[in-house]
């Protein structure tokens, strides 16, 4: 995921903290990403409160014993509510609801077969032991209630329930965590400060069961992890984005994001990612790939029109796909929390690559195409 839809809040939130070396911060600011983030696991898959926003966000293709196929979303953003200044004066004995971290999740399930796209939304305040991140050694905890995401060395869990779908999956990373841009400092923007730490799970081996109803369904797959934290706004003129991760059939992946300007151009800090097969990392720079829109859908909900087929090139590698969403209505209406409508979604991919066909599967976000995404990435 390339930036936290719960930055829609970002004129009345703020934080504050200090993490040498790889940011600056005042008495009373938010702390700014402006060089390499240089990351150190496990710690790293913790909270980062100074940060204005953050999320842990999962994404993953399953398919059941009967080779029916299903898509899910599981997202937690953190959202600092305003700046610890040094000069605050808290009471020695605050009320035990009093706090500067608040928390939103979403979840997703998309049934392929059906055609059906089962969504929810939770939200709470970090306080009472409603929602937060816990670290115990080697082991991270984020929960919102009883949805949550724990990390551990070799496999993450995950668990979420809503009245009519719900999961719980085992997933194994298959590789070592990916840090994007310069030692994981992921520019999203002209300045230096545009930017956030950035890093991901690119291919994790997925098992477990989902619910539809009350039928319970063994499955299996892959799924995709972004942690992401930022202070910065979206530069002026960028309407929205669109972020892609895809999962090839050679053991290779790929992240792009296109930022999107006013005029109908990419801004030039749109870039991306290649991971070979060995875990090693390409960067790739805006001018490296393309991405053309091949059809859309028009949402009877919203009356938005997302793209939903696209062709990529990424001439380096010789590669060519045709991305095709796995189902046209993915749109997820989040106004109770984020206050924002996106369009988040499973999708397949068939091509060339260096001249032998490949095949893949991933995730596609998008932001900005009902109205301008006026908020911070």
């Amino acid at each position: 995921m390339l930036f936290s839809l719960g930055l829609i809040f970002c004129t009345i939130f703020a934080g504050g903290g200090i993490y040498p070396g790889r940011l600056t911060v005042s008495a009373c600011e938010f702390l700014t990403v402006e060089g390499p983030c240089r990351f150190s696991f496990p710690a790293d898959h913790g909270s980062h409160p100074g940060f204005r926003t953050e999320w842990w966000y999962y994404t993953g293709n399953l398919e059941s014993d009967d080779r029916k196929t299903y898509g899910f979303q599981l997202t937690f953003f953190r959202i600092q509510t305003r700046p610890t200044c040094k000069s605050d004066d808290w009471p020695e004995r605050p009320s035990a609801w009093r706090t500067n971290q608040i928390y939103f999740a979403h979840a997703a399930l998309t049934d392929v077969a059906a055609r059906r796209h089962h969504q929810a939304q939770a939200a709470a305040r970090n306080a009472l032991g409603m929602s937060g991140v816990s670290q115990e050694r080697d082991r991270t905890t984020i929960f919102l209630k009883k949805w949550q995401a724990v990390i551990e060395p070799g496999q993450q869990l995950l668990a979420a329930q809503a009245p009519d779908f719900g999961f719980e999956l085992q997933l194994s990373p298959l590789k070592p965590p990916v840090a994007h841009g310069r030692d994981g400092y992921s520019r999203k923007g002209s300045s230096p400060n545009r930017a956030s730490c950035y890093y991901s799970f690119t291919r994790l081996a997925t098992e477990g069961r989902i619910r539809i109803g009350d039928k319970a369904i063994p499955v299996r797959g892959l799924s995709w992890m972004d942690h992401e934290y930022s202070t910065a706004l979206l530069e002026p003129g960028i309407v929205g984005w669109d972020w892609f991760s895809l999962q090839l059939s050679d053991q290779t992946e790929v992240m792009m994001f296109l930022l999107r300007k006013a005029d109908g151009t990419r801004h030039p800090a749109s870039s991306g990612t290649m991971v070979l097969s060995s875990g090693d990392t390409l960067p790739l720079g805006h001018d490296q790939f393309s991405i053309q829109v091949q059809d859309q859908w028009l949402s009877p909900a919203t009356g938005t029109r997302y793209p939903v087929r696209w062709n990529i090139r990424i001439p380096d590698f010789d590669l060519e796909l045709d991305v095709r969403s796995a189902v046209a209505d993915q749109e997820m209406q989040t106004q109770a929390t984020t206050g924002v409508v996106y369009w988040e979604g499973s999708v397949t991919a068939e091509g060339t690559k260096h001249d032998r066909p490949i095949s893949a599967k991933g995730y596609v976000e998008m932001t900005g195409y009902g109205k301008k995404f006026d908020a911070p990435m």
